[in-house]
């Protein structure tokens, strides 16, 4: 657990424990205030972590029959294993990317096999055998990238009714409905735009906005959500040079901000303001180490996972204009390709 830190200025009051993920062989906890690390899980390729209370789930983003999801149980200094299960093959469970859960559920986004695969968690915290597995299409005009199905991220609808996630290859959006014993009828929620290759979404606190960023178009789709339907009404470009690598959304804690990640080319985060119909509006736009893949947003920071760096970067965050400064401050970190503060 090789750490070095630079302090440049004091970042803000939030305190807790960071949670980063990995493309190497183990996620880590540090404290967040000293940047010292705590503890490590042993696991390969933990790229994607889903916190839930003293409970982390995390992916074994492996090509082969090896990947799986694990549930830790954190206990203030240490990881405790719970169990794996593994994410759907021989179906088609290749390189889970992204998993969520609601407390009862768990969803894993395959992003090679192209699947979601849904399990129930234990009393215990532990995952159960698969429930179920939800294979996706492709069609996307993209020849090389959109030829195979893939999944990249899943999220529960506000009602918790229902389990929705993007299509990269179908320029679509997926959902099955939740029942006491599994998972309903799959079906399109809705499209977007051609060659848009749908990565990370997102609902707003209120449960009444949805927002996709498409990782081939650079663009942020904004739709409103009423009564379990999906209705767009703007597409903003965050990627400025059609680097074709967006990757991260995430909503300021107020609402009032939309951060995204974008990676290839002139790497580094957009920023948008957020109006009370959801709708998006450029306010600028802050340069990263390169390939800015996951980032969290707390009251007055921007904490940025630069996986070619090997850094975790930190960014003072304006809540009056949602801007964002350098503070020099840097974790070091093996490929690092998630961050969580709690």
């Amino acid at each position: 657990m090789a750490l070095s830190i630079l302090l440049a200025a004091a970042c803000g009051p939030e305190t807790g424990t960071l949670f980063v993920g990995t493309y190497s062989d183990g996620f880590f906890a540090y404290d967040y205030q000293t940047g010292e690390p705590i503890a490590k899980a042993d696991m390969p390729n933990p790229s994607f972590l889903a916190l839930e209370g003293n409970r982390i789930y995390a992916v074994s983003e492996m090509p082969d029959e090896t990947a799986a999801v694990y549930a830790w149980r954190w206990g203030g200094n240490g990881f405790e294993l719970l169990g794996s299960q593994p994410t759907g093959l021989p179906e088609g469970g290749e390189d889970p990317c992204h998993v969520v859960t609601d407390g009862e559920r768990l969803a894993v986004s395959n992003y090679s096999g192209g699947t979601l695969a849904v399990y129930t968690l234990r009393e215990d915290g532990g995952i159960g055998p698969l429930d179920s597995l939800v294979v996706s299409s492709a069609g996307g005009q993209d020849p090389v990238r959109q030829c195979t199905p893939h999944v990249h991220c899943a999220a529960f609808t506000p009602d918790g009714k229902k389990l929705v996630f993007s299509e990269f290859s179908a320029d679509a959006i997926g959902e099955v409905t939740l029942t006491p014993t599994g998972i309903g009828n799959y079906r399109t929620a809705t499209m977007v735009p051609f060659e848009y290759g749908p990565r990370h979404i997102l609902f707003d606190k209120r449960g009444e906005h949805f927002y996709v960023i498409g990782e081939l178009s650079g663009k942020i789709a904004v739709y409103d959500y009423k009564d379990g339907r999906f209705t767009m009404k703007q597409t903003v470009r965050a990627d400025q040079v059609d680097a074709r690598g967006a990757a991260d959304i995430h909503l300021s804690p107020d609402g009032k901000f939309l951060y995204a990640s974008l990676r290839l080319k002139n790497d580094g985060i957009a920023i948008f303001s957020v109006a009370g119909d959801g709708r998006l509006t450029y306010v600028g736009y802050q340069l990263t180490g390169p390939h800015p893949r996951n980032f969290a947003v707390t009251e007055n920071e921007v904490i940025v996972a630069c996986r070619d760096s090997n850094a975790i970067e930190f960014y003072r965050r304006s809540r009056k204009t949602g801007l964002l400064s350098d503070t020099g401050r840097r974790i070091s970190a093996e490929k690092p390709v998630f961050v969580a503060l709690q």
